[in-house]
């Protein structure tokens, strides 16, 4: 009731929220969202931690998830997306990576369509650079079937960590523009960039964080996307609310 009172007041109109079993208090919080006219988007985790290939290239592993998916859509969501949809790090650079992780893409995209259902994906800041080969992210090949990507581009997993600490409009500017820049600045799907709402580096006091956090969006507005989600491990977002009641955008 707190989120969704201060949402409201500041013009917040999305919440992501994990859906991982069935529950009544789960339910009802859903309802409640539905009742004030939030959008509720179901957050799938595909493959914790991300995905070994065998698991990766294991039909019943990831089918397994649409149940979460199919309880989600009937729950109301809005849209589906999907995160740690990728390998793990620790896996050598190979081209067929992005293949078979489109392939599970694809299969979910082909059951959502029919239920009318947006599919987001959620891929990593490094890709503003262009394929990832050992995570299997390709967002020119994702885009054939997703109807927006989330890149994370939190400035704290960007090194050198000391700069991008400093410099948050300038990392988030120019890692979304990199990625318009792979379709010739014609997305051919909606971009809504993951920001930070804080630095794990580095402490800062309220003053910095709110400054950190304005910046953040001013880059995502002025790089052309499609709108922002706010990431917060902790689930507190009272400094972002500081910041929109000034800029209630």
């Amino acid at each position: 009731n707190y989120l969704i009172k201060n949402a409201k007041r500041v013009g917040i109109d999305t919440f992501i929220v994990d859906y991982e079993m069935p529950s009544k208090r789960y339910r009802e919080n859903i309802a409640l969202l539905k009742q004030n006219g939030i959008n509720y988007v179901a957050r799938i985790t595909m493959f914790p931690d991300g995905g070994t290939p065998k698991q990766i290239t294991t039909p019943e592993i990831w089918q397994a998830k649409y149940a979460l998916v199919k309880q989600a859509v009937d729950l109301g969501a809005n849209k589906i997306q999907l995160d740690y949809i990728r390998y793990n790090t620790k896996q050598p650079p190979s081209s067929e990576h992005s293949k078979n992780i489109y392939k599970i893409i694809q299969w979910y995209k082909n059951k959502l369509v029919a239920q009318n259902i947006p599919l987001e994906v959620d891929v990593f800041g490094v890709t503003s650079l262009g394929e990832s080969k050992h995570i299997g992210q390709n967002l020119v090949l994702f885009s054939q079937s997703v109807d927006a990507i989330c890149p994370m581009v939190y400035p704290s997993h960007y090194v050198p960590f000391p700069k991008h600490f400093k410099e948050p409009y300038q990392t988030v500017y120019n890692s979304l523009s990199l990625i318009k820049k792979q379709f010739d600045n014609k997305m051919p799907m909606k971009m809504y960039a993951y920001i930070e709402l804080s630095n794990y580096h580095y402490p800062m006091n309220r003053e910095k964080t709110l400054a950190y956090i304005k910046e953040q969006i001013r880059a995502v507005k002025e790089s052309g996307a499609d709108g922002w989600y706010a990431w917060s491990p902790h689930n507190r977002y009272d400094n972002l609310f500081r910041v929109l009641d000034g800029t209630q955008e």
